[in-house]
């Protein structure tokens, strides 16, 4: 079999398994633009890190689907004006969402940091999100030092920006460079909870750190549930 024949195979799984999965039908018919909607929505279920009145900054946002949820979040029942303020950044192209303030660029660039901390005005955060992750080579460790750079740079953002109560959610991919991730979130909140939601693929590598309270900040966090 040709590489080339793999890969059509591989391809025609994939989207077998996509429109078949409950999650995008659940996206479609609930109109949020992917099904990672549900990730979100099953943290803050468990943790309950969201709340209206709240500034949050959604890291790697395209095509949007956690700033949707956010603006749902945000808004009362029945319709109304947001009520809390959502940054949302990306490198790719993202549709306007009503409310959501977007800045286009790669969070890895010093630039685009400093153009995210203009938005800010020195104003804090109450939760940072992130569904991050790289370009895939398909080499392990590089992909590995890829996301571990990711992660390492949202952690310093929010050790920047967030209130001393604040959290940040990231996206992590279990593999070389897992234990070092969460050695790194401990030494800066004081709860870390690691979480593999539903709607994430069984077969897939990722899962998702939360961090909450940072250390040497405010007073203790009891627990994140």
């Amino acid at each position: 079999m040709t590489i080339r024949s793999k890969s059509k195979k591989l391809d025609k799984a994939w989207l077998h398994d996509h429109l078949n999965d409950p999650y995008v039908k659940l996206a479609q018919r609930e109109g949020y633009r992917a099904r990672a909607a549900y990730k979100l929505a099953e943290i803050d279920a468990e943790l309950g890190l969201l709340r209206p009145g709240q500034r949050v900054v959604d890291l790697g946002a395209a095509p949007g689907a956690w700033s949707q949820y956010l603006r749902r979040k945000f808004t009362p029942r029945g319709g109304g004006a947001l009520d809390g303020e959502i940054i949302a950044l990306d490198i790719l192209d993202f549709e306007p969402i009503d409310g959501v303030r977007f800045l286009q660029g790669d969070f890895r660039e010093e630039q685009v940091l400093r153009r995210l901390e203009e938005t800010l005005a020195g104003r804090k955060v109450d939760v940072v999100v992130s569904d991050m992750a790289p370009n895939l080579s398909g080499i392990p460790s590089s992909d590995a030092a890829r996301m571990e750079h990711l992660v390492e740079l949202a952690v310093e953002f929010a050790c920047r920006h967030l209130v001393a109560e604040g959290a940040l959610v990231c996206k992590v991919f279990h593999g070389s460079g897992y234990s070092q991730t969460v050695e790194l979130f401990k030494k800066t909140f004081r709860v870390v909870k690691s979480i593999k939601p539903k709607a994430s693929r069984a077969r897939s590598a990722e899962t998702f750190l939360v961090g909450r309270g940072l250390k040497g900040v405010g007073r203790p966090v009891d627990s994140l549930g």
